[in-house]
Parts: C-alpha cells; sequence; structure tokens
C-alpha cells in the first residue's frame, strides 16, 4: 500500500520532534519541565479545522467563513506554541538552549502534523474522516 511510507515517515517526525522536546527539558544542565505545556498546543492545533471540516461543504468554491476561522484559530494555537518557551526563556525559566530545543520540536511537530492533513486529508476512499 502507498501509504505504509507515509505512515512511518510521519511516526518517525512525531517521534524526532517529541525527542528534542524532551532534550529541551531533560537534559541535566536544563532540568526544568516548563517546556511540556507546549504539549496542550499540540493537542489542541488540529483541532479547529478539524471540527470546521466537518462542518463546511467543499462543494463551495468561494472561501468559506468556518473554514477560514479554524484556519485563524490554529494558526494563533502554533504561534503560541513557538512564543511560549520564548517567554520562558526571557522570563529565566529555562535556559535559551532549552528553547532553542523545544522550538526545533515545534517545527518538527507542526511539519508532522501538517505532513498528516496533506497525506490523510483527502476525502478519498482510506481517510482519517471516516472515524
Amino acid at each position: 500500500c502507498a501509504l505504509v511510507p507515509a505512515l512511518i515517515t510521519l511516526s518517525f517526525g512525531g517521534a524526532v520532534g517529541l525527542m528534542f522536546l524532551m532534550l529541551g527539558c531533560a537534559l541535566p544542565q536544563y532540568n526544568q519541565y516548563w517546556p511540556l505545556f507546549v504539549l496542550f498546543f499540540y493537542i489542541l492545533s488540529p483541532i479547529p479545522y478539524c471540527i470546521a471540516r466537518r462542518l463546511v461543504d467543499d462543494t463551495d468554491a468561494a472561501s468559506n467563513a468556518c473554514k477560514e476561522l479554524a484556519i485563524f484559530l490554529t494558526t494563533g494555537i502554533v504561534v503560541s506554541a513557538f512564543g511560549l518557551p520564548i517567554v520562558f526563556a526571557r522570563a529565566e525559566l529555562i535556559y535559551w538552549g532549552a528553547c532553542a530545543l523545544v522550538l526545533t520540536g515545534n517545527t518538527v511537530i507542526f511539519a508532522t502534523i501538517l505532513g498528516f492533513f496533506l497525506v490523510f486529508g483527502s476525502n478519498d476512499d482510506f481517510s482519517w474522516q471516516q472515524w
């Protein structure tokens, strides 16, 4: 099946992103677990778009306000996930090295989430919308 390599790549991307996040928290010179709060953003980021995708009929060629609002909310969540470690580092709750590791993990995780929607988001016979 053509989806197996995509699924393996997405799994690897998620594991690498979480590894960077854990390294930013658990390395002995950092030893602060405040960056784990970005996990909430990882969970929240796909929710607005998934809800809008369920509610919106894709036959309309024009821009849909519900879908635009979902993209706006998702963008706000993603920007907040990148801003939180920077605020923690500026407040000296975490070190700047830990902030860099968390930002790298954020980039990988959000690229993985985007890849998931690109691979499994189409309306074909195998789609995440069936669940």
